[in-house]
Formats: C-alpha cells, sequence, structure tokens
C-alpha cells in the first residue's frame, strides 16, 4: 500500500518533486555512473547514495523503481593511478578502452571489471541494489547506433549548444564522435574525420592507419561524454539523476546536456546537484587518478553500515562535509545513538526532531526497520571494554551478555567491537590506548598518605560491591576527605597502577568495567 510521507526529509521533497513535474507514473527510473578508470573512492558513493535515498523515498509512495547503474567502461584508459600494480604492463594499454585493459591484480577478466566488482560488493554491504550496465558491451552490441546516428546527423545543433559556452569555437569540422582506431585499438591522435550518413572515415596518427567503420556493423565508435550522457538519458528515459558541482555549473556537462537531449526526442531528468564528501583531514576533492583514495570499505572499518548511510541521510544533499577517522568518531556514534533513541521514543525531542530523526533512521537500514531498539554498546566505552580484554571480542562480548537480546543485537556488538578495535588499532590517539598490568608496576613513589588511602579502598572493596559508578565514585572520595588528599594524589597513582599511564577513562567506570576484584589485586600488590 502506498505512503505519502510528511515531506521534512530532502528525499521526500525530491520524490514529490520528480511526481509533480513529470507525472504520477506507476514507475520510474533514476540513473547513477562512474568510469572505473581507478579505485573507486567514498566521494564517488555520495552519488550513488544520493540516488538511493530518492529511489526509496519514490518506493515509499508506492512506485516502482529502476535505479540503473552506468559503468562507463568504454572510456578510454588516460591516466595510470600511483596505487597500481604493473604500472609497465598499463602503460602499453594507454588510450585503449578501459574493459580492454587488463587487471593488473590477475583477479578479474580486465582492470575495469576490477574495481567494477570491488565496488559493486561494496553497495551491497550498505544495502544499495543497482541494475548495472557495462557500456563497453552496450555500445559493442550496436545497442546506441540510433542515438549515434541522431548525434552525427545533427552535428551543427550540437556544435551551436556547446559553443554557447565556449571561448574558442569549435572546428568546422568537428564531430561528436570518438573512434577506437581498428589497428592500434586506441583514440589517441585520431584526425580527418568524416561522416557520409552511414559510416565514418579516419586516419589514425598514433599507427598510420586510415580506416572507415560502417555505423550499421562498427563495435569502435562512441559519443563524447557531453553527448552520450544526453544520448543514455533518452535510451533509458531516465527520470531523475543527480551530479556534482562540476557538472552543475553554468557551462557545465547539465547545462549542455539539458538541450542536447532534445536531439535525441526526451527531456533532461529531474536535477539534484550534490556536494562533495571529504574525509576530515585529508585534504579536498578525491581523485581515483591519484591513487591515494578512501573506500566504502575504508570506512566501514570504522562506522557500522546504517551508519555510514545516516552519515548521508544525516546531510542535505547540497552540502558537503567531511566524515571524521580521529577522536570525532566518539562524538559520531554519539550523535547516532542519541538519534536512535529518538527514533524509538527512548528519548524525548520536539515533535519536528522527532519526526526528522525517525525518517533519517529509516533511510539508514540496510535491512528491515528493527522492531524494537537496538542494544546500544557506547563506543566509547566499548573501545575500553575491549582493551581490559586484550582485544578479545568474545571475552568483551560477556560483558554484554545481559544486553544482546536477539539477533540484530548480535550484528549491532559484531560491527561495532570490529570497528572500535580497528580504531583503536589505525586512528586512536596514543593516549586513548592503555593495557591493563598483568602485575602492580614497581617502585611506586607514594606518601604514607597515599599508602594509607589505598589499604583503606582495599578495605572498601572487600566489605561492599558497588553497584553503580556513581557509588563508587562517593566512596573514593569519601576516603580522599578522610585523608585530606586532592584528586591529583590519588588518580595518577590509581591509573599507573593498573594502567602504567598518567591518566585513562573516568576511574570510577573504568574499575568497575575491569573487575573489582582484578583492580583489588592489583592495589594490594602496591602495598
Amino acid at each position: 500500500m502506498s505512503e505519502t510521507p510528511k515531506l521534512i526529509h530532502w528525499a521526500d521533497m525530491t520524490a514529490d518533486r520528480i511526481i509533480r513535474q513529470l507525472g504520477d507514473k506507476e514507475s520510474y527510473t533514476v540513473a547513477s555512473g562512474i568510469t572505473p578508470s581507478g579505485t573507486v573512492h567514498f566521494g564517488n558513493f555520495r552519488e550513488v547514495i544520493t540516488v538511493d535515498l530518492v529511489a526509496r523515498a519514490l518506493r515509499k509512495r508506492g512506485k516502482k523503481v529502476r535505479f540503473i547503474f552506468s559503468w562507463d567502461d568504454y572510456d578510454t584508459f588516460r591516466k595510470i593511478p600511483a596505487n597500481m600494480p604493473k604500472q609497465n604492463v598499463l602503460e602499453t594499454f594507454m588510450f585503449q578502452p578501459i574493459v580492454d585493459t587488463p587487471d593488473p591484480y590477475d583477479k578479474e577478466k580486465s582492470y575495469a571489471a576490477h574495481h567494477e566488482s570491488a565496488f559493486e560488493s561494496q553497495l551491497e554491504k550498505v544495502g544499495i541494489e543497482v541494475e548495472p550496465l557495462y557500456q563497453a558491451t552496450k555500445y559493442r552490441a550496436g545497442e546506441y547506433k540510433d542515438g549515434i546516428k541522431k548525434a552525427l546527423d545533427g552535428v551543427e545543433t550540437i556544435k551551436e549548444i556547446l559553443n554557447q559556452y565556449r571561448k574558442e569555437p569549435l572546428a568546422s569540422d568537428w564531430l561528436p564522435i570518438s573512434v577506437y582506431c581498428e589497428k592500434c585499438n586506441t583514440d589517441n591522435k585520431i584526425k580527418d574525420k568524416a561522416w557520409d550518413g552511414e559510416k565514418l572515415s579516419y586516419a589514425c596518427d598514433n599507427c598510420g592507419h586510415q580506416g572507415s567503420e560502417e555505423l550499421a556493423t562498427t563495435s569502435r565508435l562512441k559519443l563524447p561524454w557531453r553527448v552520450d550522457w544526453p544520448m543514455r538519458w533518452a535510451f533509458e528515459k531516465v527520470d531523475f539523476e543527480p551530479g556534482g558541482k562540476d557538472h552543475s555549473s553554468q557551462g557545465g556537462s547539465y547545462s549542455t546536456a539539458k538541450d542536447i537531449v532534445k536531439l535525441f526526442d526526451w527531456q533532461a531528468p529531474i536535477y539534484l546537484q550534490y556536494d562533495f564528501v571529504s574525509i576530515k583531514g585529508r585534504g579536498g576533492k578525491m581523485s581515483s587518478s591519484s591513487g591515494d583514495v578512501v573506500t566504502v570499505n575504508d570506512v566501514l572499518n570504522v562506522y557500522e553500515p546504517e551508519m555510514v548511510r545516516w552519515i548521508f541521510a544525516s546531510y542535505k544533499s547540497n552540502v558537503d562535509f567531511a566524515v571524521s577517522f580521529d577522536l570525532d568518531a566518539i562524538k559520531t556514534y554519539e550523535d547516532f545513538d542519541r538519534q536512535e533513541r529518538l527514533a524509538f521514543g527512548v528519548e524525548t525531542g520536539n515533535e519536528k526532531k522527532v519526526a526528522m530523526a525517525k525518517r533519517v533512521y529509516e533511510l539508514s537500514q540496510v535491512g528491515d526497520m528493527p522492531k524494537e531498539m537496538p542494544f546500544q554498546p557506547s563506543f566509547r566505552h566499548l573501545t575500553n571494554v575491549l582493551q581490559i580484554h586484550d582485544g578479545d571480542t568474545k571475552a568483551a562480548r560477556s560483558y554484554y551478555d545481559g544486553d544482546i537480546k536477539n539477533e540484530r543485537d548480535e550484528r549491532r556488538f559484531k560491527e561495532r567491537a570490529h570497528c572500535a578495535l580497528y580504531w583503536l588499532e589505525n586512528y586512536a590517539p596514543e593516549d586513548f590506548k592503555f593495557a591493563i598490568n598483568k602485575e602492580t608496576p614497581k617502585a611506586l613513589d607514594m606518601n604514607e598518605a597515599q599508602k594509607n588511602y589505598l589499604t583503606d579502598i582495599v578495605s572498601l572493596l572487600q566489605e561492599k560491591s558497588f553497584e553503580s559508578d556513581n557509588e563508587l565514585h562517593e566512596g573514593m572520595y569519601e576516603v580522599m576527605h578522610k585523608h585530606e588528599l586532592k584528586p591529583m594524589d590519588i588518580f595518577p597513582l590509581f591509573y599507573t597502577i593498573l594502567i602504567s599511564k598518567p591518566k585513562g577513562p573516568k576511574l570510577a567506570g573504568f574499575m568497575r568495567t575491569i573487575g573489582l576484584e582484578r583492580v583489588k589485586g592489583l592495589l594490594e600488590g602496591a602495598l
């Protein structure tokens, strides 16, 4: 049954705009795409999840949605990313189709397939299902013959549109077509292109070949991006496709495509500009060709799948933001947990805030909406529990035995524990890390008052079981006041005994998490 959600989230507003502007259809086609020129990075992911969120909003209204994802693997291999192995082998395939370049890792049938399969598997992890379209396959199968003919026959119209935004007009003999030479398979240094209505003739300065390609039978012709994009809008009947700032500026590819698409008897799809996403501390826009990129998998090592979706669903599409791997990751987890509590009514907020929390949370789900709020192990506390148990996730899990109620909770623990361990090993500052001492450190520098304090605390831990952090905290302070000591006289000493560092997590909670018997043993060793 269809549902018309309140228009509070930009994805729902965009779905509403699509339906209003294109008419109330049973089915809509939404599109995204990437050239597999190198490792597909997290910056590319913003476009894909933007489309996915709009697709979900359309489905919530009872619409069928076809989500096509175009792999532009018939593009030319123009630059070798620095992170690729076998650079000398790849060099020999420069200016050939990406799909014809071999996989330098020797795992897939081509360079393109390597990057395609890697990204498709990452999309699956965050609950995004697409219909992949491989452009090399479609061009070589002749599916775009009619589109190519319309472009070549309409060259003057296309030139007129493009020239509006160019400082220098296109050459009089320019044609909206690329050709891969029959002899050397490159599109580099192709000249003297001529179209007679049925075939394209050309000369290749790269290898000296002169040839021609019959449109009816060729598999070597390809439209350039600014013409290819609108041609495919028409071919696939695309209703919605977003674009980045680079495509959205005046004179950018969307400006020209929305006029060129009329040549193919279609209209420009509903458009949404999205801004770039970056990783905090790593500079601006990511580039596959640089090789220094962060992938969806890299982000999934720090954040649960639902949180990756939630981060994007939380921002308007035209707002740029940075994902944090540093200490801010803890705050990101706390923000997510707070919104999850709002969504389930466990925490209160004003009506608008709660409605937004519910919708963002719903859009963040990889699977079905949980029927009850999942177990929430605090990320900060979980890092402590894992370190107390020397990184043993099975031992750490026993600490939460009373909290894990079902399969969803189990998955939450496993995913969050993996992320916490990875974060500790790769991004946590040194003063955040610790290991519980197996034995009490030798040669502790203590005065008489401090020794007496430790003696009383050991007695207190023997006499009383503390049921809360606050209760233990108050008990420790009572003994402190008795001996006329200050926190600075005691806390560094405690941390030294427990972890051989001058400071650490909040002490009372830390001691209870370690286990008061274990703490007592280390304190006794100091006396």
